[in-house]
C-alpha cells in the first residue's frame, strides 16, 4: 500500500518502513514549540514530571507574542516563567521584545523549520510549516513538556484528503481566498483528524505566502495538518534561510485518500467568512450591505510581508472610513523593517490607520483591538468564535488583506474593485 506524503514523514521519524492510517507511533522531532500562553502551563507539567533536562536546547522554541509586550500584570508573569526557563537551559530559540514576531510567521523566517520535518507546537496553527513540506501539526501542553524533555510524540498516523489544484488565481485573490473556500465547502469538521494533502498543477502559481497561509488555517477544518509538495518556490525560499540539509518526501503514485477533492483556483473569487464559524462563507458579490467599526489586517495568518503590500497598494493615497479604526500589524520585526523600507507604514499611517508591534493580540481577544459590545471587525485572522476578539454579541468576519483593506476605506465590506 503506498503512503501519502505526511505519511512517509512520519513513518521515518518513527524509524518504520511505513505506517498506515491508525496506526500509533512514537516519532522523533525536530522542533517542539510554545508560546507565552501555552509555554508556562508545559513548563509547568516538565518540572512537575520531574524532567531536568531538554533534548536538544537548538529545537525547543518559546516565543512571547500573544501578550507582549505585556499588557498586565498576570502576562508578565507568564512572560517571565519562559524567560527564567530558557535561561535555565540555555534555549537557543527564545524570542522576546525586541527580536519576537508571531511565532508561525518567524520559525520559517528564519529557517527554523524546513522540509520533511515532524514539529509540534502547543498552539494549534502550528500546521502552518506544511507549506514547506514538513508535517507540524497543534498539540496539548502535557505532550509539548514531553516534547521538550524526549524530542519524541505519540501520533496516530492520520488518513488524507487530497485537493488537487488547477488553474491560477485571478488579481486581488488570494491564499486565504482559497481556504475559506475550501472551509466553507467541506465545512469546520470536514477534514477532522485528516492530512489535508495539496497537489496538482496549480499550487506552481501559488506563492510561498499563500501556502502558509492555507496550511496555516487546515486546523479550522479540523484538519490534523495541511501540507504542500516541495517545488522550486519552496526551495527558493528554504535556501540561504534553513541551515544544513532538508530532506523531501513525495506521495506515492498508488497513495490512499479518504476523499479528493478538483478545485480550479481561477473559479475562486475573494471570499469572507460571516459570523461565527469559519465555514460560513460568502463571496464578494453575496455579502450585502455590511457595516464595520474596525478592521485588523495582520496574524499568523496574513501578517508577511506580502500581506503588508496588499493593503498598502490599497489604503495608499486613500483614508480609512470616518469613525472606523485600522489596525495593522507587521508579523515579525523583519517585516516591520522591510514595511518601512518600501513605504508601506506610511501609506497605513497616512491613511489614518495605526501601526501595532508584532503581536497575536487582537486575534485572540487579548489586547490592542478588543470589540466592544454590537462591533462588528473584518480581520484577516483565523477565527471569528463567539467573542473570539472581545465581547460576545460582536463580530468577526474573516478576509483577505485585500478585501480588509478596501472594506476599511469603504466603511464597510466590500471587495477591491469598489474602493476605488
Amino acid at each position: 500500500m503506498g503512503m501519502t506524503m505526511t505519511q512517509k514523514i512520519l513513518a521515518a521519524h518513527a524509524g518504520m518502513e511505513s505506517v498506515q492510517a491508525g496506526q500509533l507511533i512514537n516519532a522523533s522531532l525536530d522542533m517542539v514549540l510554545a508560546n507565552d500562553i501555552t509555554g508556562p502551563v508545559s513548563i509547568k507539567e516538565f518540572d512537575g514530571a520531574g524532567f531536568e533536562s531538554v533534548f536538544d536546547k537548538s529545537k525547543v522554541s518559546l516565543v512571547m507574542d500573544h501578550f507582549a509586550p505585556n499588557k498586565d500584570i498576570k502576562s508578565a508573569e507568564q512572560c517571565k516563567k519562559c524567560r527564567t526557563f530558557a535561561r535555565r537551559f540555555d534555549l537557543d530559540n527564545f524570542y522576546d521584545v525586541g527580536e519576537m514576531g508571531i511565532e508561525h510567521a518567524l520559525l520559517p523566517e528564519k529557517g527554523l523549520v524546513c522540509a520533511g520535518e515532524a514539529i509540534i507546537g502547543a498552539d494549534s496553527h502550528t500546521c502552518t510549516y506544511g507549506a514547506l513540506g514538513a508535517f507540524s501539526t497543534g498539540v496539548g501542553s502535557t505532550d509539548l513538556a514531553a516534547g521538550m524533555a524526549t524530542g519524541q510524540a505519540w501520533f496516530k498516523v492520520p488518513s488524507a484528503i487530497k485537493f488537487v489544484l488547477t488553474g491560477k488565481l485571478n488579481q486581488n485573490v488570494s491564499g486565504k481566498d482559497v481556504i475559506l473556500h475550501i472551509i466553507g465547502m467541506i465545512g469546520v469538521d470536514g477534514a477532522l483528524y485528516k492530512s489535508m494533502e495539496f497537489t496538482g498543477p496549480g499550487v506552481a502559481s501559488l506563492t510561498i505566502d499563500d501556502r502558509l497561509c492555507i496550511c496555516n488555517m487546515a486546523i479550522e477544518a479540523g484538519g490534523k495538518n495541511g501540507i504542500f509538495p516541495v517545488d522550486d518556490i519552496t526551495k527558493d525560499y528554504m535556501d540561504g534561510r534553513v541551515q544544513g540539509d532538508y530532506k523531501v518526501y513525495e506521495a506515492d503514485a498508488d497513495a490512499e485518500y479518504e476523499k479528493v477533492y478538483n478545485i480550479d483556483l481561477s473559479g475562486i473569487k475573494p471570499t469572507v467568512s460571516f459570523p461565527h464559524l469559519p465555514e460560513n462563507t460568502r463571496t464578494i458579490d453575496e455579502v450585502g450591505d455590511v457595516t464595520i467599526d474596525q478592521v485588523v489586517i495582520g496574524s499568523c495568518t496574513n501578517g508577511r510581508l506580502s500581506d503588508m503590500k496588499a493593503a498598502a497598494d490599497i489604503l495608499k493615497g486613500k483614508h480609512v472610513a470616518k469613525g472606523l479604526r485600522a489596525i495593522i500589524i507587521p508579523a515579525t520585526q523583519k517585516v516591520y523593517k522591510d514595511s518601512i523600507k518600501n513605504g508601506y507604514i506610511d501609506a497605513f499611517i497616512d491613511a489614518g490607520c495605526i501601526v501595532s508591534t508584532p503581536t497575536c493580540g487582537p486575534c485572540l481577544g487579548g489586547h490592542m483591538g478588543i470589540l466592544a459590545s454590537g462591533e462588528r471587525c473584518v480581520a484577516t485572522t483565523n477565527r471569528n468564535f463567539v467573542g473570539r476578539m472581545g465581547a460576545t454579541d460582536s463580530e468577526v468576519y474573516l478576509a483577505s488583506p485585500a478585501v480588509a483593506a478596501a472594506s476599511a476605506i469603504a466603511g464597510k465590506i466590500c471587495g477591491p474593485e469598489r474602493s476605488k
